[in-house]
C-alpha cells in the first residue's frame, strides 16, 4: 500500500515557523524522528518511508500556497497514487488553536491550498488533517496571521500537537480515515 502525505506550506526561510506552514513543520518532525532528509525534486521537498508494511511518500510543495494542487497532481500520477490514499496537512482558521480535525473529504473552505489541489486532481475525495490556527486576527488581517509565527502562549504545545498530527498521519495509513477520526477528532 502506498500513500502520498502532502504538507502544506510556503517556500522560504521567511515562511519557516509560520501558521500556514504548520504542514511543513509536521512532516520535518516526522522526517526528523525517521531519521530521513528531504530531497528537492520536481515541484517538493520529497522522502520516503516505511511503517507497517506500508509505503509513504512525503511531499512539502515547492510551489507557492495557492500552487500546491501542481505538486500534489504530479505526485500522484508519478506514484500511481489513488485520491483515498492522499492525505494533506494543513492550517485551519476556523479551529480553536490545536484542535486537530481528520476529514475524508470537504471543501476548501476558503484555502488557497486546498482549492489549488481541488482543482488540479479534479477531486475534493481525498483526507486531510485540519490542524486548528485559531482566528484572533482583526478583521482583514487573515492574510498577515497565517503568515506570522505562533503566540508565546501557543509555542510550549506545538511539539506535543506536532507529534500527535504525527500519531494521525500513522494511524491514517493503517487503520484508515473512519477509525483514525473516531479515535483523534475529539
Amino acid at each position: 500500500m502506498k500513500y502520498l502525505i502532502a504538507g502544506l506550506g510556503n517556500i522560504g526561510p521567511e515562511y519557516a515557523d509560520t501558521r500556514h506552514n504548520i504542514g511543513f513543520m509536521i512532516l520535518d518532525e516526522l522526517a526528523k524522528q525517521e531519521g530521513l532528509k528531504f530531497h528537492t525534486m520536481r515541484l517538493a521537498g520529497y522522502t520516503e518511508m516505511s511503517y507497517k508494511g506500508r509505503l509513504l511518500h512525503l511531499i512539502k510543495p515547492t510551489t507557492y500556497m495557492n500552487l500546491s494542487g501542481k505538486a500534489v497532481a504530479y505526485w500522484m500520477q508519478q506514484l500511481k497514487i489513488p485520491a483515498q490514499n492522499v492525505l494533506v496537512l494543513v492550517d485551519e482558521l476556523a479551529l480553536p488553536f490545536g484542535t486537530l480535525r481528520l476529514k475524508p473529504q470537504g471543501s476548501a473552505g476558503g484555502h488557497n491550498g486546498l482549492k489549488s489541489i481541488e482543482a488540479s486532481i479534479g477531486t475534493a475525495q481525498y483526507a486531510r488533517l485540519r490542524f486548528g490556527v485559531g482566528n484572533n486576527y482583526p478583521k482583514g488581517r487573515q492574510v498577515d496571521y497565517v503568515l506570522s509565527g505562533f503566540d508565546d502562549d501557543e509555542q510550549p504545545e506545538l511539539p506535543a500537537l506536532i507529534d500527535r498530527s504525527i500519531e494521525v498521519i500513522k494511524s491514517f495509513v493503517t487503520v484508515g480515515t473512519e477509525l483514525t477520526m473516531t479515535k483523534f477528532n475529539k
